[in-house]
């Protein structure tokens, strides 16, 4: 049994209070409510007659993906966020994180500039990962849950670009909200998750 994980703030700067319930509270508590029920539905589905084209298993087993995806991506966007961590996207000097970006994009205003295009150009999320295998950060565009991930790579920050993430406050403007996420990213979360991964290590 999954259980939901609490929203940390109740309100950020360009982010109501009405937006953020709506987002949590509905929709990511959909995913988790979803996932469970799938978990359930596994514990009896049907294994003697898989088919590729549809059977309860091959159903079950793809939309679970999709559902725990939608968890997890949620919690990724919802943590790296922060009342009072308005820094307009930027970094220390002294961040490891900063430092790999502008080994990888050249310079921090390069990696801003193609990560806040991808939150335009995508229809579901932009992700700042690290692929393991390469030691590299990426900018990567999802545009559903399971479709666009890549295995064996670490998520850093995550934003959610559906207009479901946005649609209250700013209605179809989309660069106005990709502005405000920028400004209150937390990016001490993002430290954290690399240092808990290592990822230092995996630099070539």
């Amino acid at each position: 049994m999954r259980e939901q994980k609490p929203l940390k703030y109740t309100a950020l700067e360009g982010l109501s209070e009405k937006q953020l319930q709506e987002h949590h509270g509905v929709l990511y508590a959909g995913y988790v409510k979803k996932w469970n029920e799938i978990q359930e539905k596994l514990k009896t589905a049907d294994r003697a007659n898989p088919n590729g084209t549809f059977s309860e298993l091959r159903e079950l087993k793809l939309e679970e993906t999709f559902a725990l995806n939608g968890i997890k991506l949620h919690e990724g966007y919802f943590d790296g966020m922060g009342p009072g961590a308005a820094t307009s996207g930027q970094l220390p000097a002294t961040s490891a994180i900063r430092k790999w970006i502008e080994e990888d994009f050249g310079s921090f205003e390069k990696w801003l500039e193609e990560f806040k295009a991808m939150g335009v150009a995508a229809r579901g999320w932009a992700v700042l990962a690290m692929d393991l295998d390469d030691g590299r950060l990426y900018n990567i565009l999802c545009d559903s849950h399971n479709q666009g991930g890549v295995w064996n790579a670490v998520a850093l920050l995550i934003m959610d670009v559906y207009e479901h993430a946005y649609f209250f406050d700013f209605a179809t403007a989309r660069k106005a909200y990709i502005d405000v996420f920028v400004k209150n990213i937390d990016w001490a979360v993002a430290e954290a998750v690399a240092e808990r991964f290592r990822l230092a290590e995996f630099r070539k």
